[in-house]
């Protein structure tokens, strides 16, 4: 019965931030030239330092749900939480045109979550015609269930653009919560 009350919580927070959970969504449209799923597997493969069979999946489950990716980063990022958190990760932006860049994220979110975790970070983007245009806000919902290694992904939005970073991180941390990645060309310990 108390669950209820907090669900109604996250899914208004969710509509104010502009993402929808659990609604189904339609593809985006994908960019005739984005990265194959063989070519992401392979990249997964490699900065991860071996597929399981559930980063597989999640792969899996981003490509059928969304299809060609024609961006991604790879990074790093640790994150913590009691009700309210931050989240603060570095990578590389890599287009499908083989053009590279450095960058930043952080951003707070508010939930039933609690813990904290270090995770590598492998985002696959979606409609992103100028990397330029990357440097905002991107609101989400995330749940998290680490409990010494696990692995989760969500999707983040802004306009037409669609980031779905696939974590895997160690730590203790579980809970769903509502918040936003913010992208800097600079490093900021400040989550806003």
């Amino acid at each position: 019965m108390n669950e209820r009350p907090s669900l109604r919580l996250i899914v208004f927070l969710c509509l104010v931030l502009g993402s929808s959970p659990g609604l189904a969504q339609e593809p985006s449209p994908t960019p005739a030239a984005g990265f194959k799923q063989e070519e992401i597997l392979k990249k997964a493969e490699g900065f991860f330092g071996g597929t399981t069979e559930g980063l597989a999946r999640a792969i899996e489950k981003v490509f059928a749900e969304q299809g060609e990716p024609n961006a991604l980063i790879i990074g790093e990022e640790i994150s913590g939480a009691i009700v309210v958190g931050a989240r603060y990760g570095q990578g590389k932006l890599e287009m499908r045109d083989g053009s590279t860049r450095q960058l930043y994220w952080q951003g707070p979110s508010i939930g039933l979550d609690t813990g904290g975790n270090a995770s590598k970070v492998m985002a696959l983007i979606y409609n992103l015609k100028d990397p330029e245009t990357l440097y905002q806000r991107y609101p989400g919902v995330d749940g998290s269930l680490y409990f010494i290694a696990g692995a989760s992904v969500n999707y983040l939005r802004s306009g037409n653009v669609t980031i779905a970073p696939i974590r895997t991180g160690v730590g203790a941390r579980a809970g769903v919560s509502v918040g936003y990645l913010h992208f800097t060309k600079e490093k900021s310990w400040v989550p806003f």
